[in-house]
């Protein structure tokens, strides 16, 4: 596997993602399933949440980014290492730093959240406030690189970073043998494209489908303009998805046009009926880009297989004046 950035070269393997669950198994444990059976009930077949959210950092960006940092030579490290991100990769970079003594830097926009803001403060990690999109911080990111020898690790479009994400595709098949959909919250496409080769290479019927909020998903204009586009990012219930592909994107755009069946767009109201589903029923507070995948299979959105579904819960980093609001609005409308 090669992640040179100036080629198109080597295509990944199943090969790369079993290697990554070695080198990442010393810091990240595998993560639970549970059955929902209110979503089975409701469309006549089983129904696993794949918990990601369990983690550490409350996020499934761990996988990769220690696959990544654990790939640097010992000179890498001690020049450190710099990332930008809406927040849950920032974290997952913040905290295996952190556990590995390396000097870390995150690079963030003025929209992301103050729970993910503080998170990162509490791990320890040097943030760089820049601009006003995930895009304008990623430019400043390559300028520490520049300027300091830091090493970008890259939040999705990176071969170690894919690979590693891709380690939830291996317990899917090992722990759901009868498994035929499988439902992936969808930005950049790190996690999609990592799963989705896990997937196919095993069986090219399970069906991938891709989730996104439906303001400012670029990967869904991208995908339909058939290159990456770049748009203004808007204010969504599922931040972790803001941001773009990037212009040059070199690995998850044709990786996501390849191993995707079917990509839905969810609405800020059903985003946040998702979230407090989940606190009703299951008792679990996830982020609004985990509600995506939720919201998928509540309204019934999926196309008609036999099967059991997956649907991977990613994260639950969401600022908790955003759950009081859901939490009382979702009271309201009970009582009413």
């Amino acid at each position: 596997m090669s992640d040179n950035k100036n080629s198109r070269q080597s295509e990944m393997s199943i090969h790369d993602i079993w290697k990554a669950r070695k080198v990442i198994s010393p810091l990240i444990s595998a993560t639970p399933f549970i059955q929902s059976f209110v979503l089975s009930e409701r469309i006549g077949r089983p129904v696993y949440l794949k918990l990601e959210h369990v983690h550490d950092i409350g996020a499934f960006k761990v996988r990769g980014a220690a696959n990544k940092i654990l790939s640097l030579t010992e000179a890498e490290k001690k020049r450190g290492i710099a990332t930008f991100s809406t927040g849950n990769h920032g974290m997952a970079v913040a905290y295996l730093a952190k556990r590995l003594g390396i000097d870390a830097r995150v690079c963030i926009s003025r929209h992301v959240p103050k729970a993910k803001v503080d998170s990162l403060k509490r791990l320890g990690a040097k943030i760089e406030i820049y601009g006003d999109s995930q895009d304008e911080a990623g430019e400043y990111c390559y300028e520490l690189e520049r300027e300091k020898g830091m090493t970008v690790i890259h939040p999705f479009d990176d071969p170690y970073v894919i690979a590693g994400q891709g380690t939830i595709g291996l317990e899917i098949l090992e722990s759901i043998p009868d498994v035929s959909d499988v439902v992936i919250p969808l930005s950049g496409g790190g996690l999609l494209s990592g799963v989705g080769l896990a997937l196919k290479s095993f069986d090219s019927g399970i069906r991938v489908t891709g989730v996104s909020m439906e303001n400012s998903a670029v990967m869904f204009e991208s995908l339909q303009a058939g290159k990456p586009v770049k748009l203004e990012e808007k204010p969504t219930l599922a931040d972790s998805l803001l941001g773009g592909i990037g212009l040059q994107n070199q690995y998850t755009f044709r990786m996501v046009q390849k191993y995707m069946d079917d990509i839905l767009l969810i609405s800020e109201g059903e985003i946040a009926g998702s979230m407090s589903f989940m606190i009703d029923i299951h008792r679990m507070i996830i982020e609004g880009a985990a509600a995506t995948g939720v919201a998928a299979v509540l309204g019934e959105k999926l196309a008609y297989q036999d099967g059991a579904v997956v649907v991977v819960i990613t994260g639950n980093n969401v600022d908790f004046s955003v759950l009081v609001q859901i939490i009382q609005s979702f009271e309201k409308n009970k009582g009413g």
